[in-house]
């Protein structure tokens, strides 16, 4: 299985490519708009979301809702680029118009046109801004229409925003409660402390970031493996997860904790309990030896504060070489609600390839038996 996409934040449409899908696989159109609805949602988010209203439009692959097993081809519009055309029209457009040369610290701006031998930073950042993401979120939730039928749920929350943290510890049915909250927060106290800091940032032209935690229940052993790196489950959903605009660092279970305790009170104890393995702790986060075991696999990603601050920060102009303040496009002060939808689709994205690959089928029943079959 295998996604590809293209398209420009402010271009005609985004679109995407998944490759694998086996047949007969049902469709939910309803559950992946709410998905993409979800992830336009959010306090603290900028005015592109009055605009948009994100829909997928699935243009080959599907008939009456059922997979073909050919090639998934789906569009999300941009209702933007009616703003945008004599900017970005590809039939040809005024270059001139909305020019970014005031480069923007922590963003592609710069990396990006000196790589791409470049002169207008516009052409960077139409493709590295987070816009790509609704693609993903639209993929990822296809993905969950597949992992659905075996059995395997995802789900996650807003652990922390900005330093304000939710320190609760909750179950996998509790995790779902988060996406009726403002900040996707499940401790009501956390997220009223960090709505307020949300609000004070925003006066101060600032922006936040913040910590996902995402979780995966049902997923049986043995997906991933020990015999090649590149193929340890751990290496994949953390590149998957790297992957989204803005994270800087992922953990699995304890994470970075486990620098800071001895082994005894790190690695799970193992049991027999009712004729199966098991254990009573999950520090390894669902995963040993790049393999899962059978346990719910724990993730968490930091999310860096948005890039683009209203106020401004200190950089250069790449036409003229001067000092001068980052250009201002229109942005969110916090998109850590958005991350979660993003973080929770590319992780049911990347498991669903990691399941294509070891389960082959070519339709969903033999999917769906070689699954049943598996210890």
């Amino acid at each position: 299985m295998k996604l590809t996409t293209a398209g420009e934040s402010h271009g005609k449409t985004l679109v995407g490519i998944i490759e694998g899908l086996p047949s007969n696989l049902p469709i939910d159109i309803d559950f992946i708009n709410g998905r993409l609805a979800l992830r336009q949602s959010g306090y603290g988010r900028g005015g592109r979301q009055k605009i948009e209203s994100d829909k997928i439009e699935i243009l080959s692959g599907v008939r009456n809702r059922l997979t073909l097993g050919s090639p998934l081809a789906f569009q999300i519009v941009n209702r933007d680029y009616t703003n945008w055309q004599a900017v970005m029209a590809p039939e040809g457009a005024d270059t001139s118009l909305r020019q970014l040369t005031r480069v923007r610290p922590g963003h592609a701006d710069l990396t990006g046109v000196i790589k791409y031998d470049q002169t207008d930073a516009r052409n960077i950042l139409e493709r590295a801004s987070a816009r790509e993401t609704a693609v993903r979120v639209a993929a990822g939730s296809i993905a969950m229409c597949y992992l659905k039928e075996l059995g395997v749920s995802i789900s996650g929350y807003v652990k922390c925003v900005c330093g304000v943290e939710d320190k609760g510890v909750y179950s996998f049915e509790e995790l779902a409660a988060a996406k009726s909250r403002p900040l996707f927060m499940l401790d009501a106290v956390a997220e009223r402390d960090a709505m307020d800091l949300i609000d004070e940032l925003k006066a101060a032209g600032d922006t936040a970031g913040g910590i996902v935690e995402i979780r995966v229940k049902g997923l049986k052993s043995g997906f991933g493996s020990c015999m090649q790196y590149s193929t340890k489950l751990d290496a994949i959903l953390c590149g998957a997860m790297m992957s989204v605009q803005a994270i800087k660092g992922v953990e699995v279970g304890m994470g970075f904790a486990v620098a800071r305790n001895r082994g005894s009170a790190v690695h799970d104890e193992i049991y027999i309990k009712d004729g199966k393995y098991a254990r009573a702790t999950n520090n390894a986060g669902g995963i040993e030896g790049g393999m899962s075991n059978g346990e719910e696999i724990v993730l968490r990603a930091a999310m860096k504060p948005i890039p683009t601050l209203m106020k401004g920060l200190n950089t250069i102009d790449y036409a003229t070489g001067r000092p001068a303040t980052a250009a201002g496009e229109r942005s969110d002060v916090a998109a850590i609600c958005a991350c979660e939808i993003i973080l929770e689709s590319v992780v049911a994205m990347a498991l669903a390839e990691v399941i294509s690959n070891r389960l082959g089928g070519d339709n969903l029943k033999e999917v769906k038996e070689r699954y049943s079959l598996l210890p």
